[in-house]
């Protein structure tokens, strides 16, 4: 568990579906996503889940206990970490993604001896860009036709290039 000035970065919870299903619900937060429009049932299942992952982890506010979105952190070989994340709507803009972000980096770096965080997003979503900036982040490059989640009205792949950005853990401790 991580705790910020406003919030808790910790595992979820099985009573965090109704929060879950208000963003995964929302076609504007899984946009870039594989995911689909959430129903109450797929929530539940999805909370279960997530409960079970070591890898993702629920924001909540700490006034409230609201969750607001999730974090993903998959680890790699070579001291190598990626991170995601998904934040409501009605949450976004208000500092809370880079709060959350901020706080899961320095703890991987400063803690664990991550060595690099690299985060992936699609060309399309340029506030998921901005927020990695803001991070510290450096874009390094962009993966052609690298994923897809969709399909055209044929059952065509909708192929998306993706953003890629990395930091290092002493380009990290250089903007504290």
């Amino acid at each position: 568990m991580i705790e910020t000035n406003r919030l808790i970065i910790r595992k979820f919870k099985a009573e965090d579906w109704e929060d879950l299903l208000e963003y995964l619900s929302d076609a504007d937060v899984i946009r870039y996503s594989p995911y689909t429009i959430h129903t109450e049932e797929m929530a539940k299942k999805e909370v279960n889940e997530r409960m079970n992952k070591e890898d993702v982890f629920a924001v909540c506010l700490i006034e409230t206990k609201k969750v607001i979105g999730e974090l993903i952190y998959e680890s790699y070989e070579f001291d190598s970490t990626e991170i995601g994340f998904f934040f409501n709507t009605n949450y976004q803009g208000k500092g809370y993604a880079f709060e959350a972000a901020s706080a899961l980096i320095n703890q991987a770096f400063n803690k664990l001896g991550v060595r690099r965080i690299t985060a992936k997003c699609d060309v399309l979503n340029l506030k998921s860009q901005q927020l990695l900036e803001r991070l510290g982040m450096r874009r390094e490059g962009t993966l052609k036709k690298h994923i897809y989640f969709k399909y055209d009205a044929f059952g065509n792949p909708i192929w998306a290039d993706t953003c890629l950005y990395g930091i290092l853990n002493e380009e990290w401790s250089l903007r504290l």
